[in-house]
């Protein structure tokens, strides 16, 4: 679909590419189930409620670090990894766009000032919580 690029190999999805041009309407997930992380659009009309409510407690396992990155401002490159180091792909991104890092590695480098939200799992382990090569 246009607007929406998902970036796989061997049959693994590496990341998920959303631009700010994707056209679909009502919420829509991207993510498969087994996910951790769940990517999302909710486009919604004028007047529309989301009735009150909370999420309930549910233990989940997590193995797997899995991060989404909106770009608000400026311009970035996303270079994605395979496990092994090799590269897969590189995204480029801009104001408006999103991308979840589902597996692999990743290189971020900013082409212009940039702000940038970041989501991923939580608590932050520190150097623990990352591997250079």
């Amino acid at each position: 679909m246009k607007g929406l690029n998902v970036v796989s190999k061997h049959g693994e999805i590496f990341a998920i590419v959303l631009r700010k041009s994707y056209a679909g309407r009502g919420p829509n997930f991207f993510t498969p189930g087994e996910f951790s992380q769940q990517l999302g659009l909710l486009t919604h009309p004028k007047g529309k409620v989301v009735h009150r409510h909370r999420h309930k407690l549910v233990r989940r396992e997590i193995f797997r670090t899995q991060e989404v990155l909106v770009v608000l401002e400026g311009r970035i490159r996303v270079e994605l990894f395979d496990d092994a180091g090799a590269a897969v792909r590189t995204v480029l991104l801009r104001a408006g766009d999103a991308i979840l890092l589902a597996r692999g590695g990743h290189k971020v480098t900013i082409l212009q000032d940039a702000k940038i939200i970041e989501v991923k799992q939580g608590p932050y382990a520190g150097f623990d919580d990352k591997e250079f090569f």
